[in-house]
């Protein structure tokens, strides 16, 4: 298998200026990730996946079913011995009572000697690492969707108590129109913009608890709890996205479980070919035996009759009509496939740190216009106002200045989620400090 080639800097990352923090770089490394941004209950939620998430156990019982596969296969290696004993008493009408017993050891062997059932070692063993990494793959998954449905959660959280705010201003905003129209001030349409602007934005709140329950349900799911016994309360919200390193090596990919997991079907595939070389060679197989009788298990122990085996048997198939070559052509093909699953695997890990690196790039630009854009609606919306309580606009212009200022600093609230957001992208999509423990290189005692 040609190597498959990796870039030595990503398309996007920013160049180092200066000094690189090494604790920068040695926390995105770290398999917590998750404490990158600083959120005790975030930590606490995190750390019930590993012990209650479903989908996690159903998991690791493959990786164990692998276990005990590979156990089977490498037994094959060694041989196996038997015991039989037995006793039989035997008599009827006008017949004397016989008896016999009788005690036999046997042994068999299939040497190994075209290496076939190492092959098959070596291919469970590949697969054994394949079900650690979508066990890690598994892991990382969930972890990643709990702090996606966390962060959403939080701003909702942030969101719910912008409306509170904007609902006791509008709340506010409606009396002093009422007020004005009670005294022949403004006109009838002014107080039903008023009492329409409130209305939306209650009911926009009520939205927003509905998506709450949404996200706390997505994370009762996912620690391993019914939805109906489990809470999160409202909590002031982290909202800040931990910085990345100016160096992300591109070879953190080789830590992702499912490139990882893809190289190892490789590793198996390749192993299988060798176990279909091996059938055209002949099947050697060596059987001892050693059995002893007597009339009775007394006399057996005392008089045996002893009886002993030994033989040797080659098999080898003539003809089978190309099934040999068919099965041989059968693990090529398998084998090419597997390289282009992982050369594909490679090459979808590398597009998702790009797109996530891009996103982080536009997001933070992209946040610092909307905060200045949501200052400047807020300004825009107070001078709106006061200019209306001096009749100097109409309330149609404070409903406009209104509308703009909310909907700007909801969209910032939503940005600074949308970058968190990414920032846990990019974390899974560089294997989240996951590392394959098959290349992990044994420390050596000095």
């Amino acid at each position: 298998m040609e190597p498959m080639p990796v870039p030595m800097a990503w398309k996007t990352a920013a160049p180092a200026a200066g000094w690189v923090s090494a604790d920068q770089a040695r926390a995105w490394a770290q398999g917590q990730w998750w404490r990158l941004f600083d959120d005790p209950v975030l930590h606490g939620l995190v750390e019930r996946v590993d012990l209650s998430n479903q989908n996690l156990k159903a998991a690791a019982a493959n990786v164990a079913q692998a276990q005990a596969l590979l156990r089977q296969q490498q037994a094959e290696l060694l041989p196996q011995l038997g015991a039989q004993l037995g006793q039989q008493r035997s008599g009827g009408d006008n017949r004397a009572t016989t008896g016999s017993a009788s005690l036999n050891l046997n042994a068999s062997w299939a040497p190994d000697v075209w290496g076939r059932i190492a092959s098959a070692v070596d291919a469970q063993s590949a697969s054994v690492q394949a079900s650690q990494a979508d066990l890690a793959g598994a892991r990382l998954n969930a972890q990643a969707s709990l702090a996606a449905a966390y962060f959403a959660l939080r701003e909702a959280d942030a969101e719910i108590a912008l409306m509170d705010e904007i609902i006791a201003s509008y709340q506010r905003n409606a009396k002093i129109t009422q007020n004005r129209y009670d005294v022949g001030v403004v006109p009838r349409t002014d107080t039903f913009q008023a009492q329409s602007t409130l209305r939306n934005a209650q009911a926009t709140r009520v939205a927003l608890q509905r998506s709450r329950a949404t996200y706390e349900h997505a994370i009762a799911l996912l620690v391993g709890e019914a939805p109906a016994g489990f809470s999160l309360a409202p909590a002031p919200w982290v909202a800040a996205a931990p910085a990345v390193p100016t160096e992300l090596p591109s070879l953190l990919l080789l830590r992702r479980p499912d490139i990882a997991g893809a190289e190892r079907a490789v590793t198996a595939a390749n192993a299988q070919i060798g176990v279909a070389r091996s059938a055209y060679f002949p099947n050697l197989s060596l059987s001892a035996g050693l059995g002893a009788g007597g009339s009775s298990l007394a006399n057996l122990v005392s008089a045996p009759s002893l009886l002993w085996s030994l033989g040797v048997a080659l098999a080898q198939t003539v003809f089978d009509a190309g099934a040999r070559d068919a099965r041989l052509a059968q693990t090529m093909a398998a084998r090419d496939a597997a390289v282009a699953r992982y050369r594909q695997a490679a090459l979808n890990g590398m597009k998702e740190v790009e797109d996530q690196l891009s996103a982080l790039a536009t997001l933070a630009a992209q946040t610092e216009h909307v905060r200045a854009a949501a200052e400047a609606a807020e300004r825009i919306e107070q001078q709106q106002m006061n200019r209306y309580q001096s009749g100097l606009t109409s309330y149609t212009d404070v409903v406009t200045a209104q509308a703009s200022a909310l909907s700007a600093r909801r969209s910032l609230l939503q940005l600074q989620q949308q970058r968190q957001q990414a920032a846990v992208s990019l974390i899974q999509a560089l294997g989240g400090g996951w590392q394959a423990p098959w290349t992990v290189t044994p420390a050596v005692a000095e």
